[in-house]
């Protein structure tokens, strides 16, 4: 009579694969088609009623490439919201505190101007490659639709599996895109003889897209800053609160940035913009006490990061750089070591996860 064998950890990884899990993705794909549905025909029916069947360019004032781009950030803005209340409310015994709403809300905006910001580029591109033509009627309304649907699946999908990882490429995206669209759009095509923060010195739509973008990426670092360092391990007893409210300040000093605008509050201005390289310096060379596991690679491309900081600094003073060119650099850095961080942090943390379920799975000694 043969003996019961104790379980593999191979088969407690299938047994955990089997099931609830795989259910719960397959409805959230069906509700993430769902929304994608209603989004084709909201948009389609709002097209109707604004082009009344005529045709349109494709970009520009009027346009169905304006429209597509508007429609498809409301879209993206519901649909953000929609997917985390489906997360929530599958998350038993979770109470949403103002910070979470504060966090949903900035994100979801946050995809809405990606989204408002892609398709506004993807039709200028078109129109080079289609100068002078126009769109008919009928095709107007299904690109405009499909447009408003595909952003409101993907988006919707995001939201429902939105991690640190996804966190971050959000983020970088978004910073990108604001701040391309300001430049391109910038009333004064000479602003980067001045400095990178003469964007949003203007009363036009440019200054207003960049202080946006600037304070609504101030909270999405915030809402990194409080979720990338709950489970990260860490023997130095206050290293993750430090961590924490280093992010913290880089994330609220970069909001006021876009808050207090340098011609209007000089003084103020500056002194958030150098509060947060401050922070971000601080951050950087506590980290390898502050939290030893993480990779000496990355904390020595911390040092490398702060280095050419200033060192650009340097060829400022001495009038061989603009400090347009200086603050570019310097922004582009820290917002890359910032979502490195997040994914060498959130793969420190899976790592750590993996390691505690491999020690209850696997059998105890001397078991038969």
């Amino acid at each position: 009579m043969s003996t019961p064998q104790s379980p593999t950890r191979r088969s407690l990884r299938m047994r955990v694969s089997a099931t609830p899990h795989d259910d719960r993705e397959r409805s959230l794909e069906t509700l993430a088609l769902g929304i994608g549905a209603v989004a084709f025909i909201v948009v389609g029916l709002v097209a109707i009623v604004t082009f009344r069947f005529a045709d349109a360019p494709i970009s520009g004032p009027g346009s169905v490439g304006q429209f597509a781009a508007i429609a498809s950030g409301v879209a993206a803005f519901v649909a953000f919201i929609a997917g985390r209340y489906v997360v929530h409310d599958r998350e038993a015994g979770h109470t949403m505190t103002v910070l979470d709403m504060i966090d949903v809300v900035a994100l979801a905006f946050a995809h809405a101007i990606i989204a408002l910001l892609s398709w506004t580029l993807l039709s200028v591109i078109l129109e080079a490659g289609f100068i002078d033509a126009t769109v008919f009627s009928l095709p107007l309304i299904i690109l405009s639709a499909t447009a408003g649907a595909v952003t409101a699946y993907l988006v919707f999908f995001s939201a429902t599996h939105m991690d640190l990882q996804l966190l971050a490429i959000i983020l970088a995206s978004f910073l990108a895109e604001g701040v391309l669209t300001a430049m391109l759009t910038a009333s004064d095509p000479h602003w980067w003889q001045e400095n990178l923060s003469a964007l949003g010195m203007t009363d036009d739509l440019s200054a207003m897209t960049f202080n946006l973008t600037l304070i609504v990426a101030g909270f999405i670092v915030t809402t990194l800053a409080r979720y990338a360092t709950r489970d990260i391990p860490t023997p130095h007893p206050t290293g993750l609160r430090n961590v924490r409210r280093c992010l913290i300040v880089v994330g609220v000093f970069l909001g006021l940035v876009g808050v207090f605008t340098v011609d209007e509050f000089f003084g103020i201005h500056t002194a958030v913009a150098s509060g947060m390289v401050v922070a971000f310096a601080t951050l950087v060379f506590g980290l390898r006490s502050w939290i030893p596991a993480l990779p000496k690679a990355f904390t020595t491309l911390g040092y490398v990061f702060i280095a050419v900081i200033v060192l650009l600094a340097i060829f400022f003073a001495v009038g061989f750089y603009t400090l347009t060119a200086v603050e570019l650099v310097a922004g582009i850095l820290v917002f890359a070591w910032i979502v490195l961080f997040i994914r060498n942090s959130a793969a420190l943390e899976k790592d750590a996860r993996d390691e505690r379920a491999a020690s209850v799975a696997s059998p105890r000694q001397g078991d038969a």
